[in-house]
């Protein structure tokens, strides 16, 4: 006899009730969800299918005031979640996760990746996510839809306010990448500047050249040094 998943039996779809008033771009703004994370709620997640992790800021887990005695210390490297750099997990912890409303809701527990740089998200959801909760998206009606105990759940959000989430991103990393272009510049400075110890004393004089007095009857007999090679004109 086959076993199935709790809840499978709800058939997914979307349809023209689910369609926005109007769609601006196709494709071009992320989903961003409301959630409850432990017993707080996060107004400011961002459902990234592409990735393999979930990703928790650390100052996210501090103003949350999530206890860390259960964290548990790992140096898993990833890349992509911070523009042009490998980033480093500093630990993981398991998190209640919840979706839905009073009337129809699910609970599940995911390991987050914790990190220690800041984002512009409150945390980023991935597939793990997607598979522990058999979340289905569309990206088009920025709408995410999962099996419930009372039926299908579905979490969305307005393109105004994934608009702002995406200007937000796109200003976070143009400053990371402006940052790390400033930092170059000073590096290329420190190479290129003078030895602090050379001086014009160093100066040595070159070759074919000859001293010519300015005033002879200086009693300091001050004087330059020309090419012997210049056009006597």
């Amino acid at each position: 006899m086959p076993s199935f998943l709790q809840w499978s039996e709800s058939a997914i779809t979307f349809d023209q009730t689910d369609h926005p008033k109007s769609i601006p771009q196709l494709g071009r703004y992320p989903l961003v969800v409301d959630l409850i994370v432990g017993t707080k709620r996060l107004t400011k997640v961002l459902m990234d299918g592409g990735s393999g992790i979930n990703i928790m800021y650390a100052e996210m887990l501090d103003a949350m005031g999530i206890n860390r005695s259960h964290i548990r210390l790992t140096r898993a490297p990833f890349h992509s979640i911070v523009p042009g750099q490998e980033a480093v997990s500093l630990e993981q912890i398991d998190l209640p996760i919840t979706f839905g409303n009073p009337t129809n809701y699910r609970i599940e527990t995911l390991t987050f990746e914790v990190v220690g740089f800041h984002g512009t998200y409150h945390a980023i959801l991935g597939r793990p996510c997607y598979l522990k909760f058999m979340a289905i998206p569309n990206y088009t009606y920025l709408k995410l839809k999962m099996s419930g105990p009372h039926g299908v759940i579905t979490i969305g959000t307005s393109f105004q306010r994934a608009y702002e989430c995406e200007v937000g991103c796109c200003e976070h990393a143009t400053a990371i990448i402006a940052s790390k272009e400033l930092a170059a510049i000073r590096e290329e400075i420190v190479e290129e500047a003078p030895n602090p110890k050379w001086s014009a004393r160093s100066f040595k004089p070159m070759e074919g050249a000859k001293e010519v007095l300015i005033d002879p009857s200086s009693s300091e007999g001050k004087g330059v040094r020309i090419g012997t090679t210049l056009s006597s004109k």
